[in-house]
């Protein structure tokens, strides 16, 4: 069974088709990544997983369980960590958890023995009388990761995890999301930072315009795309040319009788979300 599955789904607000048949499976116990320039219609797709907005057409199941009619058994099976910080400030570390604990009907002793285990998972436990407004953004990520997975989730949904952060808090980030991979969890992430997904993802989806454009592993979209690059300068400007290998870039650049401003090397994710979507990550 997939983890989770989309199978021609659309979303329309005021007549325009945000997400377009949009199908897709993510299968147990991988991470996957999920690109896009602004607009391109992946908060939502996020948002429709998660049960927070209603499919306009199409079927999603999580874990099993269909999104629009079994929203509460979906519920019990996902975490979400939205971009937006959503913890309380005003509480402290602890207390954020002892209240997310009591809404998803965990009974104690239980319930206090997970609030130990995650906040020691994420590295706050020495902050759990701490308010939560006296914390670093980091912490406060780290924090909202912790809330997620206290009532054990099958599948964690992560949406720019971490964004603003530092390097050093990003490191830890992605120790803690590689952790619980390895414990069995299957996630789905969207970010702006191509090595994340690099580092992280078993496949990546790239979606455009409301719809999924590509789709694998980084070492099939190399394969298919090109795994060369030839970078030519021109003003202040770069041209890409996309070869199928090191040695035929290599060769090409050896034939041309005017080398200035030519350089090859191997190509990247960003190199084919560019050539793609003809534009950056915002």
């Amino acid at each position: 069974m997939a983890a989770v599955s989309l199978q021609g789904v659309h979303k329309v607000y005021n007549d325009v088709h945000v997400v377009q048949d949009l199908c897709l499976t993510i299968h147990p116990g991988e991470i996957f990544g999920l690109l896009g320039p602004n607009g391109a219609g992946k908060s939502t797709t996020i948002r429709m997983v998660t049960t927070l907005t209603e499919p306009t057409q199409g079927d999603i199941v999580v874990a099993g369980y269909d999104v629009s009619r079994q929203k509460i058994d979906v519920r019990r099976q996902i975490g979400v960590v939205l971009q937006q910080t959503s913890v309380d400030n005003d509480l402290t570390v602890w207390e954020n958890m002892e209240l997310h604990g009591r809404m998803h009907h965990i009974q104690n002793p239980q319930r206090q023995r997970r609030i130990d285990q995650w906040l020691d998972y994420v590295e706050l436990k020495d902050r759990r009388d701490s308010k939560v407004k006296t914390l670093s953004g980091g912490m406060k990520r780290r924090l909202q990761i912790a809330r997620a997975l206290l009532h054990n989730p099958s599948v964690l949904f992560l949406d720019e995890p971490t964004v603003g952060l530092d390097p050093q808090t990003r490191r830890r980030i992605w120790e803690i999301i590689r952790g619980l991979n390895q414990q069995g969890m299957t996630l789905l992430l969207t970010t702006h930072y191509m090595e994340e997904v690099e580092y992280l993802c078993d496949r990546i989806g790239i979606m455009d315009r409301g719809k999924l454009i590509e789709i694998g592993t980084l070492e099939q979209l190399r394969q298919k795309h090109g795994q060369a690059i030839l970078m030519t300068q021109q003003g202040d400007r770069w041209q890409y040319q996309f070869f199928p290998t090191l040695v035929d870039a290599n060769a090409y650049l050896d034939q041309q009788a005017d080398k200035t401003g030519k350089m090859t090397r191997p190509s990247n994710l960003e190199d084919i979300f560019v050539e793609l979507t003809g534009r950056k990550l915002d």
